[in-house]
């Protein structure tokens, strides 16, 4: 496991000037990154990638299960497992890296009870797949501002979630930027359950670009998830403002890695 100074480039967002995503595997090793994520994978040159993971060194901390199916309606369920199937096969190259998913849209008239009996159905049957494959499935949580039809945009709900699956197979990403836009607090959403917790991402409010360029009180983050004990890395899932080495070098003052 990466150590939890580990910093995570989002190659989606960042270094696009080196090319397609293996340039920018080599472009992040360059710039001294140990690990890089990306979002989906289904039109990315997914052997090539492979080669430049391998070439570097490179960990991959994560990318998306695609195509994106809800797990609380249960007309896309088959839909949803066949995509973690596809991706565990198609990303098994790749190192094995964990895989991202988010919730889907509300389904209108169903009760909170059914959504989320459907959602923990719905993540046994994906996670009895990542269990016999050997991958790690992280549950994120969005936002009502990017999607105000987002079932699962609270932390304590997707915690709530990972426990009622109970498997080591699923975990949860907490991504700072959209637990800041639902106006949460890290220490109080997180508190005793961090070990449930396998991937932290941030990115600064308003905006969404790096630590240091907006209100988010960075102390305030980090602090409670030294405390709680996180021992993971951290993805820059940010729209740097920068050139990467001084977007790199505020995100790490910033921070305090």
């Amino acid at each position: 496991m990466l150590p939890a100074s580990t910093l995570s480039s989002c190659i989606e967002w960042q270094f696009a000037e080196a090319g397609d995503l293996p340039a920018r595997v080599h472009a992040a090793k360059a710039q001294g990154f140990a690990a890089v994520e990306f979002h989906l994978w289904r039109e990315k040159p997914v052997e090539a990638m492979a080669e430049a993971l391998a070439a570097t060194g490179i960990e991959l901390t994560g990318l998306c299960v695609d195509p994106r199916r809800s797990i609380v309606d249960p007309a896309e369920r088959a839909e949803m497992v066949k995509a973690v199937r596809e991706t565990i096969a198609a990303t098994a190259c790749l190192g094995k890296p964990p895989l991202i998913l988010a919730s889907g849209f509300r389904v209108e008239g169903m009760s909170e009870e059914d959504h989320f009996a459907n959602a923990v159905a719905a993540l046994k049957e994906a996670t009895a797949l990542a269990e016999e494959a050997g991958v790690m499935l992280l549950l994120e949580p969005l936002n009502t501002r990017l999607f105000s039809a987002m079932y699962l945009v609270s932390t304590a709900l997707g915690l709530d979630l990972v426990e009622a699956v109970g498997s080591p197979n699923l975990r949860l990403l907490y991504d700072v930027w959209h637990s800041a836009v639902m106006g949460e607090d890290v220490a109080q959403v997180l508190k005793g359950r961090i070990h449930l917790v396998a991937h932290v991402q941030v990115a600064d409010m308003d905006d969404r670009n790096e630590p240091g360029t907006g209100t988010v009180d960075w102390d305030h983050v980090m602090r409670p998830l030294g405390d709680l004990g996180y021992a993971g890395a951290i993805g820059m899932e940010f729209f740097p403002t920068l050139p990467m080495d001084q977007s790199l070098e505020l995100t790490r003052k910033t921070l305090g890695l």
